[in-house]
């Protein structure tokens, strides 16, 4: 099953997403957000709607990120061996760690917003993971257990401003820099996230292309350890890191500018499409 955020007539709501289009779950169910129906524990209230005629077609609205408001996104650096290889750092071990907020996502078809600030604007495409039920110290044999769903994730990074400090932050939650969508699909469509491909495109120019069964740290892992922090919530996403290819280790760099097309598609899930706008 896929599912949505979206806006029609500047109304937000949620939906499940058919061969034909989009079915408005916010006009049906209770609840009035994704986050709050992942929350609620059961998505068979969407299952039982699966026969619905579309409400809108896919590309009749405005789509937001997959969940708007997450309680927290916790990112993930350094994940991949090649991407390590490139930045010439070292595999460390435990997880490299940092935050980004909400408002610096954007959903599918969105502009990718190229700040005033910069013009090193980078693409990395990775694999999010939506957390379905609250957890604390979960063990990384039940950690699947807690997921709701997976989607694409462009984790587009400012490179100046994150290379101010020491602190990935800066250049990592820039406004209109976190596409994140099209859609969730739920994690029962898929049982193994180590079996996923993860291509990048820009301008229709491959730029990433690797397996998940290549990352660091796990998938399970990963959960394992951000809930023996602090509690995960359902809502909550977790961005699991960008393979080797990154734009500012090519020769010559390659930064995104204004009018480009960028890519992030994931086998099993699908493709998110944005195109870069420079600010102002």
């Amino acid at each position: 099953m896929k599912l949505c955020s979206f806006r029609f007539e500047n109304r937000p709501s949620y939906g499940m997403v058919t061969g034909s289009g989009i079915v408005d779950l916010g006009k049906r169910l209770p609840q009035t957000t994704l986050r709050d129906f992942i929350a609620a524990g059961d998505l068979s209230p969407a299952a039982d709607l699966m026969d619905e005629a579309a409400d809108y077609g896919f590309d009749a609205v405005r789509h937001d990120p997959v969940i708007p408001n997450p309680d927290k996104i916790i990112c993930v650096g350094l994940n991949y061996h090649a991407h390590i290889s490139e930045t010439g750092r070292e595999v460390t071990p435990y997880p490299v760690l940092f935050p980004r907020f909400s408002g610096s996502q954007v959903g599918h078809e969105q502009a990718l917003i190229k700040p005033l600030e910069s013009d090193k604007l980078d693409y990395e495409g990775e694999l999010a993971v939506i957390i379905g039920k609250e957890c604390r110290r979960v063990s990384e044999a039940d950690a699947l257990a807690v997921v709701a769903g997976y989607a694409c994730y462009n984790d587009a990074s400012v490179r100046d401003w994150q290379k101010h400090t020491h602190q990935f932050l800066p250049g990592k939650t820039f406004h209109a820099t976190g596409p994140f969508g099209p859609w969730m699909v739920t994690a029962d469509e898929i049982p193994d996230p180590a079996k996923l491909r993860l291509q990048t495109r820009l301008n229709g120019a491959v730029m990433q292309d690797t397996t998940t069964d290549l990352m660091v740290t796990s998938i399970p892992r990963l959960i394992a350890y951000c809930s023996t922090i602090l509690p995960l919530l359902p809502g909550d996403v977790i961005v699991t890191g960008t393979p080797g290819g990154v734009g500012a280790r090519r020769n010559p760099p390659v930064f995104m500018k204004e009018g480009d097309v960028c890519e992030i598609e994931i086998s099993g899930i699908g493709v998110l499409r944005n195109r870069v706008k420079s600010e102002g």
